[in-house]
Parts: structure tokens; C-alpha cells; sequence
């Protein structure tokens, strides 16, 4: 389990795809405390270190993670966010956050506010049935609030911390990020759905 709050933002040093998927490769330092076996969220996508040497961790991405994420268009050079999974004994600062991408939406509009960015994302229909306005996402693996929701999507309002320890300081119009939903509403859909069958 993860809780939204990246801990890095790491290189993309390698991206071999096979028939079965892709390894990724990460250059970072925060992978030296790492282990194989450890789970380790990349760009929001729980994903297991099958390998890690100074600094560098390689990941096996499996195609159903490969198309249902953005993680299929990585290359060299692309530059990810980071998060180890939350230990037992760790504090809880984001929300409930598995590592399981739901989909991936697009940056619609970005506009700035003062210093920080308002941006708007084009969402499908069946994720949005689990977005509400001041409601937490996951993007991209940082935990977010909605600001705003619409017919086609919703929003966010980015702070200048989170744009300087995260990709978002890049988000233009057209980009793909990691959608994760919240767990929670899908549980609750889930009850009443039985509760109405029942």
C-alpha cells in the first residue's frame, strides 16, 4: 500500500519490450534502500524490483499494465515519480493508495494561478463515477484533491511544492497520466449494488 506522497522523481534509463511486456529500468538513489522483491510505485503503478545495483532498479511490466497505464510510452530520458510502499510503522500523510491504475486521463487546460497551476483532465465516464469534487485522486502517484468536476472530467490545483517534487512541473496540454481512483467509493458502490440485488 502507498499513501500519494511522492517520495522522488527518477530517469528512465531503459525501456526493452518483449513479447510478454517491457522491463523498465529507474536511475535513482531512493532504489539503494531497496530490495528485490520490494514493491515500489512508478508513476502511480505498483510495480516488484526484479533487480537493483547503484542506484538503478529494473522493473517487468506485464502487457495489461503496458496498455492500461501510460507506462507503455516511456522512453529513455522520460522521468517518473517515486514511491516506496508505506512500512506498518509509517505516517499516514496522503490517502489510501494501492498502486493499481484504474486508467489514464488527458491534461485538458492548464492555467496558471499566482504560482501554482489549475488543471483540467479529460476523464472517461466510468472513472468518473468514482471522482467528487473535493474527493482524493492518485495521478501519476501523488495524492491529490479535486478541486472541480464536469461533464467531461475533472480538476486540480497544483501548489508550487508539488510542482517542484513531481512530474506535474511538466504537465502540458495532451499528456497521459496515471489515474487511481479512490478505493474506498468502489467498495461502497459495490454494498449497495448487492444490497439492491439482495
Amino acid at each position: 500500500m502507498f499513501t500519494g506522497i511522492v517520495e522522488a522523481v527518477a530517469d528512465v534509463v531503459e525501456v526493452v519490450v518483449s513479447e510478454a511486456g517491457a522491463r523498465i529500468v529507474v536511475r535513482h538513489p531512493v532504489t539503494d534502500e531497496m530490495s528485490i522483491g520490494d514493491s515500489l510505485a512508478v508513476n502511480g503503478t505498483c510495480l516488484t524490483v526484479v533487480d537493483q545495483n547503484d542506484g538503478v532498479a529494473a522493473f517487468d511490466v506485464v502487457n495489461e499494465s503496458l496498455t492500461r497505464t501510460s507506462l507503455g510510452s516511456l522512453v529513455s530520458g522520460s522521468r517518473v515519480n517515486l514511491e516506496r510502499a508505506m512500512p506498518a510503522t509509517g505516517r499516514f500523510d496522503g490517502h489510501i493508495v494501492q498502486g493499481h491504475v484504474d486508467g489514464t486521463v488527458m491534461v485538458r487546460t492548464v492555467v496558471s494561478e499566482g504560482d501554482g497551476l489549475h488543471v483540467w483532465f479529460d476523464a472517461p465516464g466510468h472513472l468518473m463515477r468514482y471522482v467528487v469534487e473535493k474527493g482524493s485522486v492518485t495521478l501519476d502517484g501523488a495524492s491529490l484533491t479535486v478541486a472541480g468536476v464536469d461533464d467531461a472530467g475533472f480538476s486540480v490545483a497544483l501548489i508550487p511544492h508539488t510542482m517542484d517534487v513531481t512530474t506535474f512541473g511538466e504537465l502540458e496540454v495532451g499528456r497521459v497520466v496515471n489515474l487511481e481512483t479512490d478505493v474506498l467509493a468502489k467498495y461502497v458502490e459495490r454494498l449497495v449494488d448487492e444490497r439492491r440485488r439482495g
